[in-house]
């Protein structure tokens, strides 16, 4: 998953909580796609609350890949309010990159090279 889409779940989380009941088609169709194993489903569904269950799916897809998002995104059928916030939250983390991106670059590179050996015999 890429790192922008990570940020996106971390920020939106406490939210998707509140709004997302994973048991029904959310794991089924994660299943069904390979983004979640038979285990985490187990894992999962064994959780005791809706918010439990769902802040464990949260803790799973960042780790599942580069698809887990965009299956997460089409799992969420029966949420079109969360799916639409999570396509908006992406797109603004789409737009903020670049600026990010410079924050983060150095300003001045360093060019290391291994010292040269040279054996006497």
């Amino acid at each position: 998953m890429e790192a922008r889409d990570k940020q996106v779940l971390r920020s939106l989380r406490l939210e998707l909580g509140a709004e997302v009941l994973v048991e029904g088609l959310v794991l089924q169709y994660l299943y069904q796609e390979g983004v979640l194993t038979e285990n985490h489903v187990q894992e999962i569904k064994a959780q005791a609350t809706g918010l439990r269950k769902t802040m464990l799916l949260l803790d799973i897809l960042p780790s599942r890949g580069p698809k887990a998002f965009d299956a997460f995104l089409e799992s969420l059928q029966e949420f079109p309010w969360v799916r639409e916030k999570l396509e908006k939250a992406r797109e603004e983390a789409i737009t903020e990159l670049p600026a990010e991106t410079r924050k983060l670059r150095p300003k001045h590179s360093v060019t290391c090279q291994a010292p040269q050996l040279s054996w006497r015999l």
